[in-house]
């Protein structure tokens, strides 16, 4: 899942994409699930919350991270990465009103990431973006376990197209992406 780590943009040093500290907030883990009114409501409302918030915060990163592999590409490959990048925009969208649409608040994006790895290259490029879609694949396995068939669909549709992306980005085939070897 998404670490939540302080710290600034460039240069990562391994592990995913994580919230950099922002002005008056902290860079918070997004395992808790926020509601509006502040009231609890049941153990799998609010864990059908916190697992769509971790998915949120997922997209939110690779949103974000797509613009640095953006950055750092040309022709094909940075039309690929701009579809990619909407793709992760409007999954993000969806979680929102998911969220919404339950009664919570959902986490806001941090103005900055701290990526897992420096890029400054084409194939640093393609490398942090196999590394996001394969943090957004693991940001999805509490999802596919919540008691709602529907919400249980999209887990498992947004991980098997993450892991799509992640393998035309260079990512090795491994068995059950999205969870630790």
């Amino acid at each position: 899942m998404m670490a939540a780590r302080r710290g600034s943009v460039a240069g990562g040093s391994g592990g995913s994409p994580s919230r950099a500290s922002t002005a008056g907030g902290s860079g918070g883990s997004p395992s808790r699930a926020s509601t509006a009114g502040g009231s609890g409501g049941s153990p799998s409302r609010a864990s059908t919350v916190a697992a769509l918030q971790t998915a949120l915060a997922a997209e939110q990163a690779a949103s974000y991270g797509y613009g640095v592999v953006g950055a750092h590409l040309t022709g094909t490959a940075f039309s690929i990465a701009s579809a990619d990048c909407v793709l992760h925009e409007r999954a993000r969208d969806a979680l929102t009103r998911l969220i919404t649409s339950l009664g919570a608040t959902p986490r806001a994006a941090a103005a900055a990431y701290k990526l897992p790895i420096g890029v400054s290259s084409a194939a640093d490029a393609a490398r942090l973006a196999v590394d996001l879609e394969v943090e957004v694949v693991a940001s999805y396995v509490d999802l596919a376990a919540v008691p709602d068939p529907r919400l249980r669909t999209l887990a498992a549709k947004n991980m098997q197209n993450a892991y799509v992306r992640a393998a035309r980005w260079g990512a090795k085939s491994r068995p059950f992406p999205g969870l630790a070897p």
